[in-house]
């Protein structure tokens, strides 16, 4: 178990980036990446694969809500995904790499891999494999999650000294009808956060006051997702050491640094 780096609990995390449609800034774009680090916030993405294999910063598995394409993003290669521009920005879809290199160690990056088989199950998609070997020479602080146990357990195997987490919360029938019941319990239960080396989970807001939760409080760290108002984060920082945030401007913590580890970045400030 890899733990998180304390980065990861002194800035508020920009949800798919620091997105604004009104200012032109989609989510999951460069543009809310580049916002998140002026404004003093760390950043959480998204990750499909391309067929061709190409992690892409992108949260939904279909085109149609963010770009004014249609399909599944799997189905075309990165060519045809970098050809889409976000609808509302002016950007086409980012890669990984495009990402790293706009950030480049300023703030820190929370990349959640999505799984694209909708199963959750030990498929290999190659995605582990690809994210891995894009931040094999990145030295800002950066951590991989997604809701499939197997690939943040791969992800130990292949990188063991990048952070790893589980997204975690309900995992409901109605919500996942193709996974068995048991496993959904499992799940819930997050009863794989010891076998995938995890060292930390983004649990859901809405149910931070489980007695699994507390348990994994005493030996890893607690993010939560996604918080949309001051109020609420009040009430879940009794809980969750950070919050994944959007829609109104989370309050940062002091960055003058005398008890906060910030390597390589200037505190306050990010800009």
């Amino acid at each position: 178990m890899t733990p998180l780096p304390p980065e990861f609990l002194t800035r508020p995390l920009a949800h798919r980036t620091l997105h604004d449609l009104r200012a032109g800034r989609p989510e999951n774009s460069l543009a809310g990446a580049r916002a998140a680090i002026v404004a003093g916030y760390g950043i959480e993405v998204d990750l499909q694969l391309s067929q061709d294999g190409v992690p892409m910063v992108f949260h939904d598995y279909v085109l149609n809500r963010l770009t004014p394409e249609v399909g599944d993003v799997n189905y075309r290669k990165r060519a045809e995904l970098q050809d889409i521009r976000l609808t509302w920005g002016t950007e086409p879809i980012p890669t990984l790499e495009d990402l790293l290199k706009a950030v480049n160690g300023r703030t820190p990056l929370l990349i959640e891999m999505k799984d694209q088989s909708g199963n959750l199950d030990d498929t290999e998609s190659g995605m582990e494999q690809a994210v891995c070997e894009h931040l094999s020479g990145y030295t800002g602080a950066v951590a991989l999650m997604s809701r499939n146990p197997h690939m943040v357990a791969r992800c130990a195997d292949l990188a063991p000294d990048i952070p790893r987490g589980l997204v975690t919360g309900t995992f409901t029938s109605e919500d996942r009808t193709n996974i068995p019941p048991e496993r959904l319990k499992e799940l819930a239960d997050i009863a794989d956060y010891d076998r995938a080396g995890a060292g930390f989970i983004s649990h859901n807001a809405h149910d931070l006051g489980t007695p699994r939760v507390a348990e994994i409080a005493r030996i890893g760290a607690i993010l939560c997702w996604t918080v949309r108002s001051a109020a609420q984060e009040a009430k879940v920082r009794m809980i969750a050491q950070n919050i994944t945030f959007e829609g109104y401007p989370a309050e940062i913590p002091d960055m003058s640094c005398p008890d906060m580890s910030c390597p390589d970045m200037s505190c306050p400030d990010m800009s």
